[in-house]
């Protein structure tokens, strides 16, 4: 005769206010999202009724008209130029940024007081998309890659000096008091304790900012501050979309390739 095992159930778990908030939060969570979704008009329906539309426009974009790939290649490459530029520009301006910025650099008082005034400005310029910035040259100096060079400049700057700050906060401290105690003053301790542990760290972080601004560049172009994103809006708005499915390969390209050496040498530096 086969004797039936009995399986012995955990007994509940009792009820702790932790639990208790945590069910609460997910609710509220849930209750948001949905709120949200409606306040944004999510709707699967409209999603469904303009699905024949997208597909008429993705149908015009067929064949892509490479006959213009030279004009676009001309492009692409003056968007790297840019964002190029922008981020030697936008480095040179956070590293000094960056130290004023540190924490375990600022001991005295007027330090403290013009890295409260440092950290204002990052958080404010972080603020402001780049976008935004793109605008305000555009309508200063005129349209082109100019405008749009300043731009990504001072918006990576907020970034840029942020990081930089955080990596020289996180430094060993043990070369910083072995070069005190011999009597070094401020800047031979930066030169010779802080640059040499945070080096690596900002080469990484320059080359994750240029991969950034490549890919910001291309929508900055929408508004006039030239390269590839101004092509891109001048076949779009003359329902040229061939040439635009061109475009459209040429930047997912320009951004994988991008990505991939960035990746490698980030990888390679750290």
């Amino acid at each position: 005769m086969t004797t039936v095992k009995k399986i012995s159930l955990p007994p509940p778990r009792p009820f702790t206010w932790a639990r208790g908030i945590g069910y609460v939060t997910m609710a509220l969570l849930f209750y948001f999202t949905y709120w949200a979704g409606t306040a944004v008009e999510f709707s699967m329906e409209r999603l469904h009724e303009g699905s024949p539309h997208m597909a008429d426009f993705l149908s015009r974009m067929w064949p892509p008209d490479f006959s213009v790939l030279n004009r676009v290649l001309t492009e692409t490459l003056l968007t790297i130029q840019l964002a190029w530029v922008a981020t030697v520009i936008s480095a040179i301006l956070s590293l000094p940024i960056g130290f004023i910025a540190a924490s375990n650099l600022s001991v005295s008082t007027p330090g403290r007081i013009l890295r409260g005034i440092v950290i204002f400005f990052l958080n404010a310029d972080r603020a402001i998309d780049s976008l935004i910035l793109a605008l305000f040259f555009v309508s200063a100096v005129g349209l082109g890659p100019f405008p749009g060079t300043l731009a990504l400049a001072i918006h990576s700057v907020g970034m840029l000096g942020k990081l930089f700050a955080d990596a020289i906060e996180a430094v060993d401290r043990g070369p910083i008091e072995a070069l005190e105690s011999a009597g070094a003053g401020k800047l031979a301790t930066i030169r010779w304790a802080f640059w040499p542990q945070v080096a690596p760290h900002f080469i990484s972080f320059f080359l994750f900012r240029f991969e950034l601004n490549v890919r910001v560049a291309v929508v900055l172009g929408l508004v006039g501050a030239g390269g590839i994103g101004f092509l891109l809006t001048q076949y779009m708005r003359l329902f040229q979309y061939q040439k635009l499915a061109t475009v459209i390969l040429v930047i997912m390209v320009l951004v994988m390739v991008v990505d991939f050496f960035s990746s490698k040498l980030r990888r390679s530096v750290l």
